[in-house]
């Protein structure tokens, strides 16, 4: 008797030392994961603010500076502001829908300082997300610089990210998205950030028309110091950008991390090399440009692929942009004022597509999932790449028509021509 009642006792401790690692199988928050996605937002941020507004703030005329500056302030606390009422809802509210994520989280319903996403806070995840989300827009503004009314700009960002981005957002990154349950690779944003916003631009600077003066008046970069400093700024925060995707402090950030320093490396060094053997001289504006070009490519490769890999997704993609910014622009003759589609258009579509060819175990990438192939990814790959392409296309087509019915879209030539820095804002960004 006393035998079974040692045992019965030795059992019921053992049950009881188990009981606290049964509970630990439950969702905790992690602090290092925490501090790091703190982090990473704040990086993101910097990306739009100050980063891109120098970025593209330097490579238009002075009497445009300010209103650059103004722009993407704007877009910032316009996005913000909506992500939270709607946008989180609608890309990641816990629907079933393949395409949209529902009201059901709508004005942060349900969101609590104790609920979570993963290891992380919830509130923190909102953030990251929302950051993505005012970037996106922001980088729309490139393409239709100097020639769009500001009043208007604001209007159809916001119908914009409603329409395009937030359901783009929910199909390839949440759980229930269509994309995402096809399996398609996007780490940190090619077809949700770059093509999307690259093809929207695209087809503004064709609604709009080209800047008065085009071809004729001297519209070079007013300063090529800002747009360095910009492009600087730009890939430190890309390193919350690519390496806060992970969502943790752990080794497919590192990985991430890694891939975002070569891919941009290989990227300068190669835009730097065919523009020197294309016209004799290599540029500060091309060696800015093979860097934003490494940067937009990596994004959805950089959690998938090896070091070894991103570095030549780096000295591919920078001709590639090249051709379409010097000689398909030139032949064409649209005016993307700044070359958002050249860069974030065709570097992300080179990007998502040569993401399911690295990501092979056998170049040194993670290997697909069971049962898939290079020919099956790559077919995943061109589907999410082709679908954000038309959808992005279409609605951002009849956004601008319809804002342009209502509003107008275009400043008067005479606006135009003496800058919209006064002519919008009544200020200037330099005083002689």
């Amino acid at each position: 008797m006393a035998d079974i009642k040692k045992t019965l006792g030795l059992a019921a401790a053992a049950a009881m030392l188990a009981l606290p690692a049964f509970a630990d199988t439950a969702p905790k928050m992690d602090s290092g994961d925490t501090a790091w996605m703190m982090t990473s937002s704040l990086l993101v941020l910097f990306m739009t603010l100050p980063g891109l507004a120098l970025f593209y703030g330097g490579l238009v005329r002075t009497k445009n500076m300010l209103s650059v500056l103004m722009q993407c302030t704007l877009i910032t606390g316009l996005v913000m502001v909506i992500w939270v009422l709607w946008g989180y809802s609608m890309a990641f509210g816990g629907g079933t829908s393949p395409y949209w994520g529902g009201l059901g989280k709508a004005f942060l319903a349900g969101v609590t300082p104790a609920s979570l996403s993963g290891t992380i806070p919830e509130y923190v995840f909102v953030v990251f997300q929302m950051t993505f989300a005012v970037i996106t827009p922001a980088l729309i503004i490139g393409s239709i610089v100097e020639r769009i009314k500001f009043s208007s700009l604001l209007v159809f960002i916001a119908l914009w990210v409603t329409l395009v981005y937030f359901p783009i957002a929910h199909m390839v990154w949440d759980g229930s998205g269509l994309f995402f349950k096809m399996g398609a690779m996007d780490f940190a944003g090619g077809t949700v950030v770059h093509i999307n916003a690259g093809i929207a631009g695209f087809v503004g600077c064709l609604v709009l028309g080209k800047r008065t003066g085009f071809g004729r008046d001297n519209m070079a970069p007013h300063s090529m110091t800002l747009t360095m400093v910009g492009a600087s700024i730009l890939w430190v925060g890309w390193f919350g950008f690519n390496a806060g995707s992970a969502l943790a402090s752990n080794g497919t950030a590192a990985l991430a991390m890694i891939n975002t320093f070569v891919a941009t490396a290989a990227a300068i060094l190669s835009w730097s090399a065919i523009e020197g053997m294309a016209r004799g001289k290599a540029s500060m504006l091309g060696a800015a440009s093979g860097m934003v070009a490494g940067l937009v490519a990596i994004t959805p490769a950089c959690g998938f692929i090896g070091p070894m890999g991103a570095v030549v997704l780096g000295l591919i993609v920078s001709p590639i942009c090249y051709f379409f910014v010097t000689t398909v622009k030139g032949k064409f003759g649209y005016d993307d004022s700044l070359d958002v589609f050249g860069v974030h258009c065709v570097g992300g579509i080179t990007g998502a597509l040569l993401t399911g060819i690295f990501a092979a175990s056998s170049l040194g990438g993670v290997g697909y999932g069971k049962g898939v192939t290079m020919g099956s990814q790559e077919m995943v790959q061109l589907e999410a790449v082709l679908t954000t392409l038309i959808w992005s296309g279409v609605v951002s087509f009849i956004l601008y028509k319809l804002v342009g019915a209502v509003m107008g879209l275009r400043v008067t030539e005479e606006e135009e021509r003496e800058g919209l820095d006064l002519t919008s804002h009544g200020e200037m960004a330099y005083h002689s």
